[in-house]
């Protein structure tokens, strides 16, 4: 792991909460970005999408803004069009978006693979 993550979490979301806390205890260091005012880039998204392979693992598919599309919309979408949905929504966007590097990164929060990727 080179430099510092960069956290992308919303601050009423109680696994963000988690997922800092867990960073803190462990005295990763971190910076923090509102995902609702300031989501990740298209770009940061498209290197996560071509890190994960499959682009429904970037949606928080339990969230308002993904049920206001529904499911069928979605999935509809072409892979620009997800990405530049995820751009501009943060709230569609899996929490919390962890950027451990420019080529790998973290979605939701798994303790064991934090602890593997991120100390191991």
């Amino acid at each position: 792991m080179a430099g510092i993550l960069q956290v992308y979490s919303y601050n009423r979301c109680s696994t963000c909460r988690k997922a800092l806390a867990w960073l803190s205890e462990r005295g990763i260091a971190h910076d923090v970005h509102d995902i609702t005012l300031n989501p990740p880039s298209r770009e940061l998204l498209s290197a996560a999408y071509l890190f994960f392979s499959e682009r429904k693992l970037l949606f928080n598919t339990s969230g308002q803004s993904y049920r206001a599309m529904g499911a069928a919309s979605v999935k509809a979408l072409t892979d620009d069009e997800a990405l530049d949905a995820l751009a501009a929504d943060g709230k569609l966007i899996k929490r919390p978006f962890v950027v451990v590097d420019s080529s790998s990164f973290l979605i939701g929060f798994k303790p064991d693979l934090w602890e593997s990727t991120l100390q191991g």
